[in-house]
């Protein structure tokens, strides 16, 4: 059988795979418990409110679209798509495996299949060039924001996971307050968000830690300094978004009109 074919119909397995094991974990659920009930027992306040967490619906409609999309006979050897490989079947296992972990409390565990999750989407994400150059619509809505926006939220995922980890372990943070240590991942986040929109300009995902981050600011209200912090953040990070925006906009014009004086 065509390697290609093979692929797609695994890439098919894969995200049915990884959405009856995210049903099954709130529908029955899992160790009697929904990862939103596990996260609002765990004093971690890296944690945005509860509204936040709908955005994986939207992440499971848009890898829907990705996997209709790559199942395309027409889409049969899209280089994106080859280029993505069987990376997107191990970050749908990555997803299923870190559900079971999480819900039975083995955190530490949870962070490996957190980690492998994240690197798989980080390698996805380079691989098919996000703001690295031009590509049809198609290739924009149905295989580079799905990704984008995927990340974006394994970012923040995975910082809080980390957290999670750290608390189930006793850690007393160097006996820094955990508000502070918040504040400092804060800016870790921050940091590796202005470094996407400075060298790719990825919308997708500054919106998707833009939400979390308004959803911290509400969850930790209780926490000045977090909430604080994490106006802040969010404050540069729209700002530094739009500047790159406006940017592009100015020198797509530029070239416009160089192109015109040549003429």
């Amino acid at each position: 059988m065509n390697r290609d074919v093979v692929r797609q119909f695994i890439n098919i397995v894969a995200l049915v795979f990884m959405l009856v094991m995210n049903g099954a974990s709130e529908a029955i659920p899992l160790n009697g418990q929904t990862s939103a009930e596990i996260s609002n027992r765990l004093p971690i306040f890296f944690v945005p409110a509860n509204y936040v967490f709908s955005v994986w619906g939207v992440i499971y409609v848009l890898l829907i679209i990705f996997t209709v999309y790559q199942a395309l006979p027409s889409q049969r050897e899209n280089s994106y798509v080859r280029r993505i490989g069987y990376w997107f079947v191990l970050s749908c296992v990555a997803n299923g495996t870190w559900l079971v972990l999480f819900h039975y409390n083995l955190f530490a565990l949870s962070m490996v299949a957190m980690l492998v999750l994240l690197a798989s989407l980080v390698i996805i994400y380079t691989r098919i060039g996000v703001g690295q150059g031009t590509v049809s619509r198609a290739t924009h809505w149905c295989i580079q924001v799905p990704f984008s926006t995927y990340l974006g939220w394994i970012t923040v995922a995975t910082v809080a996971n980390a957290s999670y980890v750290l608390y189930d372990a006793g850690w007393n943070g160097f006996g820094i307050s955990g508000e502070v240590w918040a504040v400092v991942m804060l800016v870790v986040a921050a940091a590796i968000t202005l470094t996407i929109i400075i060298t790719r300009r990825d919308v997708a995902y500054t919106t998707v830690l833009l939400w979390a981050l308004v959803g911290i600011i509400i969850k930790q209200s209780g926490a000045p300094l977090v909430a604080g912090a994490a106006g802040v953040v969010a404050a540069v990070i729209a700002l530094v978004l739009l500047w790159r925006l406006f940017t592009r906009s100015g020198g797509d014009s530029a070239n416009r009109l160089t192109s015109i004086r040549a003429s």
